[in-house]
């Protein structure tokens, strides 16, 4: 019960650490559209505002393509561990991870890398938009499309830019701007656009480090809790055979053999389960409590939810991990309950 109030402390911190990485990034937005307010000529606001749609399929430039499956493993690592999770262009974490994904489908670390990193590229994509930086706007939602042609937010992202894009060619029609002007924008817009994305990125760095050592702070809690009820198994097995010379140890009741095999139980693989997206994005976590039975061969055989917090919105990915998971093998089948926790922060 402790360990699961810390990892629910832990996971709320990293909540209002991702939201406190939002408000700011839409703050600097609002700053860049107001340094924008001085008028526009048409013929030189035009082409921002009808910056050419980015093929999803060209998401990867061709210099990133042509890497080896080492050399984007490396390439990947190196971005990652310096905080350019998804720009400058052709030489980003999310570029490099797509590319190992193409290269190497059963690559984990690549799956599970783009799985943390399209978060923070869609909440870039909308500041993009928000800078009116169309260009970047459509090669960040390129990269998303090219991560998960089915992710929620793509939709939505493509509609904004498309309507962003008419509102500034509608406004450019009805303003002008001097070639001074004009390059003046686009220097501060660059300047605004690198400044919040070295922010942003080092803030999410910084919270995918606290997610992963509070993983490994639980990981071994885990694996503290487990070795203490083996050795209270190993107890409970020895007290009977130092009775047996004063008095014969009396034949096991079958009610409390189930509750003896569920202290035995030893885990073998637990994998994590899979985040909805919609959750996610919405930044909403909980958790959920599930019975399953283990059968003698380790695998579980039966599974389903007890209590969950909020209803039926982690059930289905809890039960689908548990299903995965996978024990030593036992006399016979036990039946026990596990509580699994979900936050959007780790």
């Amino acid at each position: 019960m402790i360990a699961n109030n810390d990892r629910h402390y832990s996971r709320l911190s990293a909540v209002k650490q991702l939201s406190a990485v939002f408000a700011l990034g839409c703050a600097l937005a609002a700053c860049g559209k107001k340094e924008e307010a001085a008028p526009a000529a048409p013929e030189q606001a035009a082409p921002s505002a009808s910056a050419p749609a980015v093929n999803a399929g060209n998401a990867v430039s061709a210099k990133v393509s042509a890497l080896t499956v080492e050399q984007l493993r490396e390439a990947a690592r190196k971005a990652y561990a310096e905080n350019r999770l998804y720009a400058p262009a052709e030489d980003n974490a999310v570029e490099y991870y797509l590319a190992l994904r193409e290269k190497a489908p059963a690559d984990a670390v690549a799956s599970s890398a783009l799985t943390d990193l399209l978060p923070m590229t869609v909440i870039a994509t909308e500041q993009s938009i928000g800078r009116e930086d169309f260009s970047e706007a459509q090669r960040l939602s390129a990269l998303i499309e090219r991560a998960d042609g089915q992710h929620p937010a793509l939709a939505r992202l493509k509609a904004a830019i498309a309507s962003a894009q008419q509102a500034v060619t509608k406004r450019a029609e009805q303003e002008k701007l001097t070639a001074e002007e004009q390059t003046r924008k686009q220097a501060e817009l660059e300047k605004q656009r690198l400044a919040q994305q070295q922010q942003q990125q080092q803030q999410a760095a910084q919270q995918l480090a606290a997610q992963q050592a509070a993983e490994r702070q639980a990981a071994t809690q885990r694996a503290a809790e487990q070795r203490a009820a083996e050795q209270r198994a190993a107890e409970q097995r020895a007290a009977p055979t130092a009775a047996a010379p004063e008095r014969p140890a009396p034949a096991p009741a079958a009610a409390s053999a189930p509750a003896a095999a569920a202290s035995e139980l030893r885990a073998v693989s637990t994998p994590a389960p899979r985040y909805p997206p919609e959750a996610l994005r919405a930044g909403t976590s909980g958790e959920v409590q599930v019975e399953f039975t283990v059968g003698t061969d380790g695998s579980v055989t039966a599974a389903r939810v007890v209590r969950a917090n909020p209803a039926r919105v982690f059930d289905r990915e809890a039960v689908n991990a548990v299903r995965k998971w996978r024990f030593q093998p036992v006399p016979a089948p036990v039946t026990t309950r596990r509580t699994i926790g979900f936050n959007p922060g780790g």
